[in-house]
């Protein structure tokens, strides 16, 4: 029998394991909450499954995202990413995941943890949200993080990355996730 999902989950076997297995599904995981940040400002303007076909080369182009190598990206591994076929090739995008580790590493110092930083926004609860792009508490975390040095991080953006994480749950009423 065929489960009922969210109806942005086509019949592409990538949209569907990620839909039942990873989104909306919390993660406190630092590793985790960097790498979803990271597909989710690459992602801007694109699709999402563009994104998701591209995820193990994004994971090798950029050392299984590992904060603090990234953090250290030379200018001759810009020039290795930007001449990557197998990932999005926008030079600000590329710069930006560099500088948006930098700050990522800045705000676990402050924080014991990324995860300590995102989950405060919400005092560690779930929002249940319907149909939304953006919301004011993306916008919140979205100013705080632009206040903080990081791109490619606007309302939407985070929003996306809100729901990728799972603080906010935003499966339809007719979804077997809801």
């Amino acid at each position: 029998m065929k489960k009922n999902r969210c109806s942005w989950v086509n019949d592409d076997e990538i949209y569907i394991k990620y839909h039942d297995e990873e989104w909306g599904i919390p993660t406190h995981d630092d590793k985790e909450l960097f790498e979803m940040l990271v597909l989710e400002s690459f992602q801007a303007g694109l699709s999402w499954i563009t994104i998701l076909k591209k995820r193990e080369n994004f994971k090798n182009a950029f050392d299984d995202f590992d904060v603090v190598k990234v953090a250290n990206y030379s200018e001759d591994k810009i020039d290795e990413l930007r001449n990557n076929e197998g990932i999005i090739r926008h030079k600000g995008k590329i710069t930006s995941a560099i500088n948006n580790a930098k700050i990522f590493i800045e705000i676990q110092k402050e924080f014991g943890s990324f995860s300590d930083y995102i989950w405060s926004f919400t005092d560690d609860k779930i929002i249940k949200a319907e149909y939304l792009t953006e919301s004011d508490l993306s916008k919140q975390i979205s100013k705080d993080l632009k206040k903080r040095g990081m791109k490619f991080v606007g309302p939407t953006i985070i929003y996306s990355y809100l729901e990728s994480i799972g603080i906010i749950d935003n499966h339809e009423k007719d979804c077997f996730k809801y």
